[in-house]
């Protein structure tokens, strides 16, 4: 596993640990499933044949619940109807072992914001929305900035879920944010509107591209633009800085007087982008919370949007999932790390164009042990990349007799390509891996000191273009063959 993988998983594991509040707009999220098979005869529109219903928590209760998923302890400050909707908010909101609590603020004239989505096929039909668009009076604000003042006594990070209901009115966000900054508490803001000045003294605010747009009056298509369009924001309203989040492109973060960050996206195939907002901010928020910095919170968030918009509906992206996904990353580098040699040809070409040193060392690695681990590391270090030629079946069958390879060329394969050493597997069906190393002209062979440089395959020939070749240091005690006779003699 690549160290920046296994950085993230470890993270992941101290998420438990973490506590964050959450300010903002509360909203329950109800999904209308069925399916559609006819066309209305009383107008041009879709007859859908209703199959479930459901009801999910939205807005600040779903960043909330993201967190939950997540491991972490979170406490809501939000507004809700004295109705049954709010009533039922509640109960999906708080659970039995304290892990999320709420300081819910009931208000009469407002009725608790219900978003309603038709769905069909996995696709969005129709969305109605139920709801009082206006500032809280001032009642409700002081019984808000009360509720978060008390919650950040407790929490490491602060998040405002701003969703344009009216709860975080300039009042209440000038004192959230103001309580936040004397505590030392960082503030992650999910914006709404063009006027960031709103937020100013925030750590860090997470729009879309489509948001930043209008934050910042300017184009934001490609990297600079979005740069410049972050940089901007962040001088004129005060804030620490700005994650961009940009659909397929991926996230971009820049904070103020340091060089951006530009995360690529994560997700193979998008159904549905409802509450991803909410999963981005609730993941970094979080990471945060649990120690770690904002790049790598970043990249965390990132790793769990690629996560909840491969599912339906206003979804979570728990901490087991974002494990897994980690681990299959894992797997998919070590699978495009291996190449055919006219593809690994162009690869070793790109590298030099840029200035890159190519390393090449080679063997059956049939049981990988130590020794390999220690051979391998001495080559990467000598070298900006390693190409590893990995003896195929048949090669190791001629080499070694018909009982080996233990592992097939495949299992070898991947098992090296997830290496952080190895940056290339290329199998060779020789005896030897001269050919191979004809055609990829490394500026570095690596062998074990067992060699010497005239018993080296092909350390002529990498001399003769200038290259040089290394005897690494072997680790004693370490042998396949020794190994698989002690696995032998134990049968």
């Amino acid at each position: 596993m690549t160290t920046a993988n296994a950085a993230l998983i470890a993270l992941v594991e101290r998420l438990g640990r973490a506590r964050v509040l959450v300010v903002g707009d509360a909203m329950l999220d109800h999904f209308v499933t069925g399916a559609v098979d006819r066309i209305s005869p009383e107008a041009p529109i879709p007859v859908l044949r209703v199959e479930r219903e459901t009801e999910l928590l939205g807005g600040a209760c779903n960043v909330a619940r993201n967190i939950a998923a997540l491991g972490a302890q979170v406490r809501v400050v939000a507004v809700t109807g004295d109705d049954a909707a709010g009533r039922r908010l509640k109960d999906a909101l708080v659970d039995g072992d304290g892990q999320v609590e709420a300081a819910l603020v009931p208000v009469a004239d407002r009725p608790t914001p219900i978003k309603t989505r038709y769905m069909a096929g996995g696709q969005q039909l129709l969305r109605t929305d139920r709801e009082r668009i206006a500032p809280i009076d001032g009642a409700a604000e002081d019984r808000i900035i009360e509720a978060a003042k008390d919650g950040l006594r407790h929490a490491g990070v602060v998040i405002l879920s701003d969703y344009g209901k009216g709860v975080l009115t300039d009042r209440v966000l000038a004192a959230v944010i103001a309580a936040a900054n004397a505590a030392g508490r960082p503030v992650i803001v999910d914006p709404k509107g063009s006027d960031y000045g709103r937020y100013r003294g925030a750590t860090l605010a997470t729009p879309n591209l489509k948001e930043l747009a209008e934050a910042a009056g300017r184009d934001t298509a490609g990297s600079d633009a979005v740069v410049a369009a972050c940089r901007q924001v962040t001088d004129a309203c005060g804030l620490g800085g700005i994650l961009a989040t940009r659909s397929a492109e991926g996230m971009s973060l820049v904070m103020a007087g340091a060089e951006p960050v530009h995360l690529p996206a994560e997700a193979r195939e998008v159904f549905d982008v409802s509450g991803a907002g909410d999963t981005v901010v609730a993941t970094l928020a979080t990471g945060l919370a649990a120690g770690a910095d904002l790049a790598t919170a970043a990249a965390l968030a990132n790793v769990a949007a690629g996560i909840v918009v491969a599912k339906v509906g206003t979804a979570a992206a728990y901490a087991d999932d974002i494990v897994t996904a980690l681990r299959h990353r894992d797997l998919d580098d070590a699978g495009a790390r291996l190449l055919p040699l006219h593809q690994a040809q162009d690869r070793v070409e790109q590298w030099r164009r840029r200035g890159l040193s190519v390393g090449f060392t080679n063997g059956c690695f049939d049981l990988l042990h130590p020794g390999h681990v220690h051979l391998l590391a001495q080559a990467r270090a000598a070298c900006d990349r390693l190409v590893v030629g990995l003896n195929s079946d048949s090669s190791v069958r001629r080499l070694k007799g018909d009982s080996r390879p233990v592992q097939s060329e495949a299992s070898r394969a991947a098992v090296l390509a997830s290496l952080e050493s190895v940056d290339m597997v290329v199998i060779f069906a020789e005896d030897t891996p001269l050919e191979t190393l004809k055609a990829l002209r490394p500026d570095l062979l690596v062998k074990g000191a067992d060699y010497t440089v005239d018993t080296v395959v092909g350390a002529q020939e990498v001399q003769s273009w200038g290259g040089r070749v290394l005897l690494a240091e072997l680790a004693d005690g370490h042998s396949t063959t020794a190994t698989i006779s002690r696995m032998n003699a134990k049968d």
